[in-house]
């Protein structure tokens, strides 16, 4: 087996996994693959390619990729890596790229605007193909950095889900890259010489507060070598018991029974600690 071919295999087992654990795909699914030009979603897309036809159910993938009409930009490699996939794609053109630098100040960050404009069109395109979910390129290293900078910059304790539904009810959002290391994917794309397009937007600024999580992680990593490997795991891990938010205290002291299960423990029995010195009551003294 060849590196690429062990690389693959290892990403492919990684999603599937994911897929089963948070039940991502179900049968009669129509799946819009958000297709960026990016590794990420190049990966993505290759391997739902390779998933879907072993599962035991139908499900169907449409690529969507979104020209934002960014100065430079040239589709043409993607569009030919899409044509020769042989299987349904659709490129939108919208020029979001004239309203993020119209409407962020100098200095600001084009990350949220720009991705809510995406979301929004990629939402439109879905309900005109007939989707129920949207597919996007998250992976582990995307969840673990949100997770700190919510933490740090936000006060809260958020990441970004495996799924969840849209605030209108109409799609389920899916990662189901979301538990695959970020430089696996980087060197598997590498290895399959996906056509990537550079972003002229979020991907040409410096300093962002992204890029200083990024570096987080990688300095505790000379500490911690699998450092994001237990982050990821105690995001699956939480204990809601031992946290401050009083609304999911308690809900979780009045989950189901099922639900982790309270098992009774034998009280040891303790050391008796005599005391080496008291102080005795005066007579007439209140106790």
């Amino acid at each position: 087996m060849t590196e690429l071919a062990r690389l693959e295999k290892k990403l492919l087992q990684r999603m599937k996994r994911t897929c089963e654990d948070f039940r991502l795909l179900a049968p009669g699914d129509r799946i819009l693959v958000g297709v960026s030009g990016g590794k990420d979603s190049y990966t993505l897309l290759r391997l739902l390619d390779l998933l879907v036809p072993r599962l035991p159910f139908e499900v169907s993938v449409i690529a969507v990729h979104l020209d934002q009409a960014q100065p430079g930009y040239d589709g043409e490699p993607l569009r030919r890596y899409l044509e020769a996939r042989g299987k349904e794609y659709e490129i939108l053109r919208e020029d979001t790229y004239s309203v993020v630098v119209d409407h962020v100040e100098e200095g600001g960050t084009y990350c949220s605007l720009c991705s809510r404009l995406r979301r929004g069109i990629l939402y439109t395109a879905a309900e005109r193909l007939g989707c129920n979910k949207i597919a996007l390129g998250h992976h582990r290293d995307d969840t673990l950095e949100t997770f700190l900078l919510n933490l740090f910059y936000s006060g809260k304790l958020q990441a970004m889900p495996a799924r969840y539904v849209t605030d209108d009810g109409r799609f389920e959002v899916i990662r189901p890259l979301v538990e695959c290391a970020e430089d696996q994917i980087a060197e598997y794309a590498r290895a399959m010489e996906f056509p990537i397009l550079p972003c002229n937007l979020c991907g040409s600024q410096d300093g962002l507060k992204r890029d200083r999580m990024t570096t987080l992680l990688s300095d505790l990593e000379k500490e911690i070598p699998n450092v994001r490997q237990i982050m990821l795991a105690a995001l699956s891990n939480v204990r809601p018991s031992h946290l401050l938010d009083r609304e999911v205290a308690e809900v979780w002291a009045n989950r189901p029974a099922e639900v982790r299960p309270i098992v009774p423990k034998v009280t040891p029995k303790h050391a008796e600690a005599k005391p080496v010195a008291k102080r005795l009551p005066i007579v007439g003294e209140r106790g």
